[in-house]
């Protein structure tokens, strides 16, 4: 279990702090999730460089070229039949997806879905919970949301006649702060809620890296009188969920990120049970989304599936799907319980050595308490970020990087290594003593 020393930071195996490479060396070595780097194709080949942007797109696992080879030779042998008689049959692809995902999402498995990309998905959500009537017409969302959830967004108000000039209602951090308080923006839902018809938040934000107390939001929305939706695109695969529990009305993410999906994977959506089998709720329907006994019937009428399957609207995408499933699998068998205790303990090491650096040299964004973020750390380079940046590629270290001058850093568990993490200490250490 991991112990912490006097200065908080959290190592497991009761090790102390220190910045000697043995220490990252015996971490490594004690890691009981080592072995899972060998089930993925790093970047880079034989001499991977540190691959810090599983917050962007996850690597390869190497079981996805096996997935994918299997279902296109069931394919050449089977065509058309592969639908009934596939292993498992194509018909039922999707259905194998809904426990592993259940499980990450904290959801039952008739509350989740594999369908579509993120972006369909909230469009598809927001077509059923975003229901204006009365005073209430808003939607409460973060300044800094995702743009894509932004665009989505004001294009419903602009559908329904409302003005997002009006009623996209933006929840900014104080001045002179980057990260917004917990305390703030569930003030913020209670002082305007009579006014929200939806509130629509991430799970972890995108620029900072901060988490969200999601249960407590969906809680305060639910006291306001109004649905409750969560953008889990950096949350899903990366910290602990319970959709159900919450009470979150629905939830979309996608896959390419924490789930190692593929680029542009295929995406996911919870619907809670109170709504996924009313068939009352109103939604953009189509063929698949019906129910399965009378799906191939063919029939005029629409008939949605009980869950929350019942807002697929196309035939499932099997060859696009395959990469997920066969990542899916690794999360089953590490469990999320033990990335999540290797993630907090890696980011914490990353996070104290990186506190070691000159004061005012790397200032983080990224709250420092572990439960309120997950495995990035989002750094400040002040007026040096650029040069910085590209001074961490030429040493074979992969980051991501945002103007002005944010670099954004995301060990993963499942393939990161305290030694890479190291590595990433020392490398800014001697490009910082190079400006002195």
């Amino acid at each position: 279990m991991p112990t912490t020393d006097t200065a908080g930071r959290s190592l497991p195996g009761g090790l102390a702090f220190s910045t000697d490479e043995s220490l990252a060396t015996a971490l490594d070595a004690a890691d009981p999730l080592r072995g899972y780097r060998e089930a993925f194709d790093l970047p880079g080949g034989a001499e991977p460089p540190v691959y810090l942007l599983g917050n962007s797109l996850g690597p390869v696992p190497r079981g996805a070229t096996e997935e994918i080879a299997r279902l296109t030779a069931e394919w050449a042998r089977l065509g058309v039949e592969g639908w009934s008689e596939g292993s498992p049959a194509w018909v039922d692809y999707e259905d194998s997806f809904r426990e592993p995902l259940a499980a990450l999402v904290g959801a039952a498995p008739d509350e989740v879905v594999t369908m579509n990309t993120l972006t369909v998905n909230l469009h598809l959500m927001l077509a059923s919970f975003y229901r204006p009537a009365g005073r209430r017409t808003g939607v409460l969302m973060e300044e800094k949301a995702f743009p894509s959830d932004a665009y989505a967004v004001a294009s419903h108000l602009r559908l329904r006649g409302a003005d997002p000039g009006r009623d996209l209602i933006l929840a900014r951090p104080r001045t002179g702060e980057v990260a917004l308080r917990p305390d703030d923006l569930e003030g913020l839902i209670a002082e305007r809620g009579g006014e929200l018809a939806l509130v629509l938040l991430p799970g972890v934000q995108y620029y900072t890296g901060q988490r969200r107390d999601l249960a407590r939001l969906a809680e305060a929305a639910r006291r306001a009188g109004c649905a409750v939706g969560f953008d889990l695109a950096h949350a899903v695969g990366n910290v602990p969920l319970a959709l159900h529990d919450w009470g979150a009305d629905f939830a979309v993410w996608c896959s390419y990120k924490y789930l190692n999906g593929g680029p542009g994977a295929i995406g996911g959506a919870f619907v809670h049970r109170r709504h996924a089998a009313d068939p009352a709720v109103p939604r953009l329907a189509g063929w698949w989304g019906n129910d399965p006994a009378s799906r191939f019937a063919m029939r005029p009428e629409f008939a949605p599936d009980a869950g929350a399957a019942g807002w697929q609207v196309s035939t499932p995408p099997l060859l696009a799907m395959a990469p997920l499933r066969a990542s899916l699998a690794l999360f089953e068998s590490a469990g999320l319980a033990a990335l999540r205790a290797k993630s907090v303990a890696l980011t914490g090491y990353l996070e104290a050595l990186l506190a070691t650096l000159p004061a005012g040299s790397v200032e983080p964004l990224t709250p420092t308490d572990p439960e309120s973020r997950g495995a990035q750390l989002s750094l400040r380079l002040p007026g040096r970020g650029r040069w910085l940046h590209q001074g961490l590629r030429d040493a074979g270290i992969v980051t991501d990087y945002r103007e002005p001058d944010v670099a954004r850093l995301a060990p993963a568990p499942f393939f990161n290594t305290y030694h890479e993490a190291w590595r990433v200490w020392r490398a800014l250490r001697d490009l910082l003593a190079r400006t002195e």
